[in-house]
């Protein structure tokens, strides 16, 4: 009888064999679950989906493999044929239902019918019921390897890589070590961090398929995660030789170079790829950043005006960020650009808080550029905006003192230190106000409250000093 049944399965697969699927989106001929598109790094964004391999590869997973197959009875096998048919006549929805029926008469039935039912279900995208029907599979008969190779690829293509994994690792355990799996698994490792079974994984897809160049660059973001930088700068340079069209690669072994601290070869990577059509706004960003920590400030500020061009609807924040670093570094000529072409860009449509940021920053180069009065207007526009700014109250505070207005800038100074954030910087200019005009003793409380809310090294010493003062009068 087992022999029976064996010789029955042998022929269902036989019949299976033949099976070719044309489904939108494939050559003719070609069978295979659709592709997803998606940014980065997100699963569908693999593009051995689309490789002509894989789809045969997958059509080929109907094909039984006698060793680690559940068997069918007679009867089994002679409805598996009329979903075949259906399958065949690209009835993909009808030969479904026809599955779903008879594992719902007889839910013990052979894990074919549960397997054949998901695969079609992952060819229709229906990946929710794929994973149902495979791992019903695989809990029916648990060698059965097309169906754990089947529920890891759907576990991937959803992002569930926690979930793909075990079953990535039963496939190699059931003798299934092919390059696809494998490189599904340097692909889940990495995406759940652990990037040395990743590298481990992604060597071994690379020697059992070279060409595939998603798995060569697992293995490049591999050594990078790993801060292993000098590697992932040799491999990238090896694809970019093959693949010199490739954006990606460009920009990731530009990371890797400043993984290295090697700025300047990075920012022939990022430049390359800008006149390639091919940058990003972060990556603008950080060629950016490059040439402000190279005090290339004009460049820097032209890069990030290209950032802003290439994504205006992601917002000012980042231009931002960019120009207070410029302000720290005194490139107020540059800085006064940029923040022209931050205000032309988003202008009205600023929220409040990118709106402060940004008089902020124009008072403060107002300051710096000695433009008298400029910055008391700013200013206050900032605190008509946000009355709880201390920072602003403080800015002003100091604009006052300057201006030899005392009472308007102690008026300043307290409101700041009426809100808990500010006090202690708010009472320290205050006091040093105070200390200008020679008014020890009333600077020493306001000194003290302020050491004991912040204590800094700075601080106390001037409060020293200020004590020594107070007792030499």
């Amino acid at each position: 009888m087992h022999d029976q049944r064996r010789s029955t399965c042998f022929a269902m697969l036989l019949c299976a064999a033949g099976i070719t699927l044309a489904l939108p989106g494939f050559a003719d001929g070609e069978s295979g679950p659709a592709p997803r598109s998606g940014p980065g790094l997100a699963p569908a964004a693999l593009e051995v989906w689309n490789d002509p391999l894989f789809q045969k590869r997958f059509a080929e997973s109907y094909r039984a493999e006698t060793e680690i197959e559940p068997t069918v009875t007679a009867d089994e096998l002679k409805k598996m044929q009329e979903a075949l048919d259906m399958i065949r006549a690209e009835k993909l929805e009808q030969a479904a239902a026809f599955l779903r029926k008879e594992l719902a008469r007889n839910p013990a039935a052979s894990a074919v019918f549960d397997f054949t039912l998901g695969n079609i279900c992952f060819q229709m995208e229906k990946l929710d019921e794929a994973a149902a029907a495979y791992a019903k599979a695989v809990d029916k008969y648990d060698k059965f390897r097309r169906a754990w190779k089947n529920l890891a690829m759907v576990h991937v293509r959803r992002g569930e890589f926690k979930d793909a994994l075990p079953a990535l690792t039963r496939v190699v355990e059931l003798g299934g070590g092919d390059a696809l799996t494998y490189g599904l698994l340097g692909f889940a490792g990495a995406s759940v961090g652990d990037y040395l079974a990743a590298e481990s994984a992604y060597r071994m897809a690379v020697l059992l398929d070279p060409k595939t160049l998603d798995w060569r660059m697992g293995l490049a973001r591999s050594f990078f995660k790993q801060e292993r930088f000098a590697e992932a700068a040799a491999l990238c340079g090896q694809l970019i030789r093959d693949h010199p069209e490739r954006a990606d690669l460009w920009l990731l072994e530009a990371n890797a170079y400043i993984g290295m601290n090697q700025p300047q070869r990075a920012v022939e990577n990022y430049e390359l790829v800008d006149q390639l059509g091919r940058s990003t706004p972060e990556s603008l960003y950080m060629l950016g950043d490059i040439y402000v920590n190279e005090e290339l400030y004009g460049r820097a500020v032209e890069a990030y005006g290209r950032a802003m061009e290439k994504s205006p609807e992601a917002g000012p924040a980042r231009a931002l960020r960019a120009a207070r670093v410029l302000a720290a570094r005194g490139a107020l000529p540059e800085l006064r650009t940029l923040l022209q072409d931050i205000d032309r860009r988003y202008g009205k449509g600023l929220s409040v808080p990118d709106r402060t940021q940004l008089l902020k920053l124009r008072a403060r180069l107002a300051v710096a550029e000695g433009r008298a009065g400029e910055d008391v207007a700013v200013l206050e526009e900032i605190v008509a905006l946000d009355p709880m700014d201390g920072e602003a109250l403080i800015l002003l505070g100091q604009s006052s003192s300057r201006r030899g207005d005392v009472d308007k800038a102690i008026f300043y100074f307290e409101r700041a230190a009426g809100l808990e954030k500010f006090e202690a910087d708010a009472r320290l200019r205050h006091a040093q106000l105070l200390v200008a005009r020679g008014d020890y003793e009333a600077a020493l409380p306001l000194l003290r409250r302020a050491q004991q809310l912040e204590p800094r090294e700075n601080v106390a010493r001037y409060l020293e000093q200020v004590e020594r003062f107070a007792r030499s009068r």
